[in-house]
């Protein structure tokens, strides 16, 4: 069920959800309910300027109140900016988000977005499946953009596509207001408690004062981003209706959050249309991006994302043959990169050798084609790691774990790659491997009494209540399995006994 079906208690429920929160691939020892329990219990209906320990004090000053986490893109120098937001600003949020007449104001909005030309698909929704919420918006994509564009391909001859070049870190914070209240409103009552100045204000405190970017990592952040994304649809369907520029009736527009694909059987169409998106969008600080955007006349193979149709018409992988499967893998990953097959695909390969006591072919080979497939496609992370531990519970263990050692030495010169350590310590804790991480977020693993985020704003209690409220469940840290279980890495089946 779609969020803006929900009340605004129920709004807020969900929100606080630990999977709310944080969405990012971390092991399953990270728990966050317990922290956001108690901060959301501590808080209560009061604001937040009540918890500082100087209330002269200006969070936009202060630098690294989020954690940032850095995910890797390419094993080079591209990386992408995750962040686990401050729990005391988040719950906040979430608190003025979801007070009944501002949860009723931002709902109506989003029934005006849905005036527009534009079929979004891609508000956030609660899970009424034993999937995940996570799992569920991707079969929403499947199900609704990649089918629905399928469909239109028997009611038009072209499609465009194209997205937003880095949407989140290019989102300008003060386009919320704008948004939800109008530029010359959000401008003239810029500091009353209008929701959408009260939503800046909150992601500036978290962002060093910062008007430009929006955190990463949650589905709070991702319900924002439809904000800001259903007015520009809005404001593209103004465009679109303006018939003394240029008629535009033939079309059909899909959006799935920052991805676009637009129909039409007049090319010409389509060129007049992403001249307008492309108007829109530069008013709001963003920006389509060229590398990504292209006419079809191939409708139904394009409609699928390239990896998906490459896999579909070239599935190589039948036997048995583990290290022949690997190495087929490994050139697929050369050719699609971070891929959701990709990410598929490893993980079907895991469940196929995870029951099993042996396999054949080289183990150290196989580990070789594996971490190269690690290194350079960060988001296959948690299934590598899987089928690392795997093939390294089949030899003897003090090989395995000298063949763990090397994995580590190839894979620490990745920069900025967090997410990656993550995934280290947790193949590496059950060899009881002595690694030395210089991010925080691992070290919070090994120690309780480390800090991840900047609460020296915070009174006493609060900052206590931030600081020592844990966020690794100790008992599953403790009894980890030398093998990583199904259930530890898969989206889907949730109650799959691995």
């Amino acid at each position: 069920m779609k969020v803006t079906k929900l009340s605004n208690t129920e709004a807020k429920q969900f929100f606080l959800k630990e999977k709310s929160y944080c969405y990012i691939d971390l092991p399953h020892y990270f728990s966050f309910s317990n922290l956001l329990n108690n901060v959301t219990e501590k808080i209560g209906t009061h604001s937040m300027s009540d918890f500082f320990s100087d209330t002269s004090a200006k969070l936009s000053d202060l630098y690294g109140i989020n954690y940032l986490l850095f995910s890797n893109k390419d094993g080079k120098f591209e990386w992408r900016p995750l962040q686990l937001i401050h729990p005391i600003i988040y719950v906040s949020l979430v608190n003025k988000i979801c007070e009944e007449k501002n949860w009723h104001y931002i709902v109506k909005k989003f029934k005006e977005y849905g005036n527009s030309k534009v079929n979004c698909i891609s508000i956030p929704a609660q899970s009424e499946t034993k999937e995940s919420d996570k799992a569920e918006s991707i079969i929403n994509w499947c199900s609704n953009f990649e089918k629905q564009s399928i469909r239109l391909g028997l009611e038009y001859q072209y499609m465009l596509k194209t997205d937003i070049t880095n949407c989140y870190g290019s989102i300008y914070t003060h386009s919320i207001a704008w948004a939800l209240h109008g530029k010359a409103k959000a401008k003239k009552a810029k500091k009353d408690d209008l929701i959408g100045n009260i939503i800046d204000r909150h992601i500036q405190n978290m962002s060093y004062g910062q008007t430009n970017g929006i955190p990463q990592g949650s589905v709070l952040m991702d319900f924002i981003a439809e904000i800001i994304l259903g007015y520009a649809d809005v404001e593209f369907t103004k465009l679109l209706d303006d018939t003394s520029v240029y008629n535009i009736s033939d079309i059909k527009i899909l959006r799935y959050r920052d991805d676009y694909r637009i129909f039409s059987n007049n090319p010409k169409t389509l060129e007049v249309a992403i001249k307008y998106l492309t108007e829109v969008l530069i008013d709001l600080g963003l920006k389509i991006n060229s590398a990504k955007t292209c006419i079809s006349d191939n409708i139904i193979k394009d409609a699928l994302k390239s990896d998906k149709f490459f896999w579909i018409n070239n599935k190589q992988i039948r036997n048995n043959n583990y290290q022949k499967n690997l190495h087929y893998l490994h050139s697929f990953a050369e050719s699609f990169p971070n891929s959701g097959t990709l990410v598929k695909e490893l993980f079907n390969f895991y469940k196929k050798i995870k029951p099993k006591k042996y396999i054949k072919g080289d183990i150290i080979v196989m580990s070789s084609i594996v971490t190269d497939i690690m290194y350079k496609n960060p988001k296959v992370y948690p299934q590598c790691s899987a089928i690392l531990s795997k093939l390294l519970d089949m030899i003897d263990f003090n090989e395995a774990k000298d063949i763990l050692k090397l994995i580590i030495e190839r894979l620490k010169y990745v920069p900025n790659a967090t997410l990656l350590n993550i995934w280290l310590q947790r193949i590496a804790r059950p060899f009881k491997m002595s690694i030395s991480f210089d991010n925080k977020i691992c070290r919070k693993v090994i120690d309780a009494n480390v800090s991840i985020w900047e609460s020296t704003w915070l009174r006493g209690n609060f900052k206590k209540l931030v600081d020592e409220t844990d966020i690794i469940n100790r008992e599953a840290f403790d009894e980890l399995s030398k093998v990583v279980n199904v259930n530890e890495i898969q989206l889907f089946e949730p109650y799959y006994n691995g």
